[in-house]
């Protein structure tokens, strides 16, 4: 007969035996959240040493042995403030529309130019006659100015002050200018009403130059610089054919340089000579400019916010009003 002692015992075996068991099927089971914390998408798995998701190889196509082609990002458009050119310079010619310059048998070297470089086929002149252009371009304003008369000094900021404030340079070269700083209203050829720096108390005298002493090593060349023609080579009283004999002559060596250095030549005219529209031709030739027509409608302000943005300054009169040309850098 089984005693007392031994029935206790077997109770207590039982029991035991049952409770491991309990403990062993809870130990084996793992709740839905637990088994998210886990779980990799299809195309990652876990790197154990670094705790960063990679490709999952079986999820992955092989491309042993290949280069997937890459997609190079669009180029941003060029800001104009990032161009950072050497020098330009700005040769202004007289009195003849876009219509008689294009039209002419007897501009051969401007045409050549033209083919060269960037030609705005709606550019314009801002009044009548000279002198306001001149100035307009210079300035932001034509400064009051209704004729061509001689004027005495204006003291607003223009394109030179604004330039040597930034520490950069200019200088405006004339014909027959008959010496360093000179400012008499004429001499031979030369006429001071198409001189706008001369107009300007604030653009020291030593920047009036003649065209003697433009540099025959262009590297040497000012930031900014403005070639101005006698009467009888910019077309105020010679021919088509002298302005463009004297434009080859005196300028295509260096318009040559230009284009194989960071350098702008702008070739220009002040007015169409009392035309209503008063439409001129605008050339840009230089390594930076895409050669072709351009339709847009500019005038002088535009040309001078142009340069304004170029080289940082600030923006003055009625060059504030207009945006600057973009849409002939390469």
């Amino acid at each position: 007969m089984m005693s007392r002692t031994q029935y206790l015992i077997g109770i207590v075996l039982s029991l035991t035996i049952l409770i491991g068991a309990g403990c062993n099927s809870t130990n084996n089971q793992t709740t839905p959240l637990q088994s998210a914390s886990v779980q990799t998408s299809p195309a990652q798995s876990v790197n154990p040493t670094t705790n960063t998701l990679s490709p999952n190889p079986a999820a992955s196509p092989n491309t042993a042995g290949t280069t997937t082609p890459k997609q190079s990002a669009p180029a941003a458009p060029k800001g104009i403030a990032d161009m950072n050119i050497d020098h330009i310079v700005i040769v202004v010619e007289e009195n003849h529309s876009y219509e008689q310059i294009m039209e002419s048998p007897d501009a051969p070297y401007m045409h050549a130019l033209i083919q060269r470089g960037a030609l705005f086929t709606d550019a314009h002149g801002i009044t009548h006659p000279s002198q306001g252009n001149y100035i307009g371009l210079f300035s932001g304003s034509t400064q009051g100015i209704k004729d061509d008369s001689c004027q005495k000094p204006f003291s607003a900021d223009n394109l030179a002050s604004e330039l040597l404030k930034a520490k950069l340079t200019f200088t405006g070269y004339s014909e027959d200018l008959p010496k360093v700083g000179y400012s008499g209203c004429s001499s031979k050829g030369y006429a001071r009403k198409h001189n706008p720096w001369v107009q300007f108390s604030n653009v020291p005298e030593e920047l009036n130059r003649p065209l003697t002493d433009f540099p025959k090593d262009f590297s040497k060349l000012p930031t900014v610089s403005f070639v101005i023609p006698n009467h009888q080579n910019d077309m105020h009283d010679g021919t088509i054919k002298e302005a463009d004999d004297w434009l080859k002559k005196n300028m295509d060596a260096y318009a040559s340089w230009a284009e194989k250095n960071n350098s702008l030549l702008i070739v220009t005219w002040d007015e169409d000579d009392f035309g209503k529209a008063n439409q001129i031709p605008l050339i840009f030739v230089g390594p930076m400019v895409k050669p072709g027509k351009y339709d847009e409608n500019v005038n002088h302000y535009h040309l001078l916010r142009t340069i304004e943005d170029l080289y940082h300054l600030p923006v003055l009169g009625e060059s504030q009003k207009v945006k600057p040309i973009t849409s002939i850098w390469k």
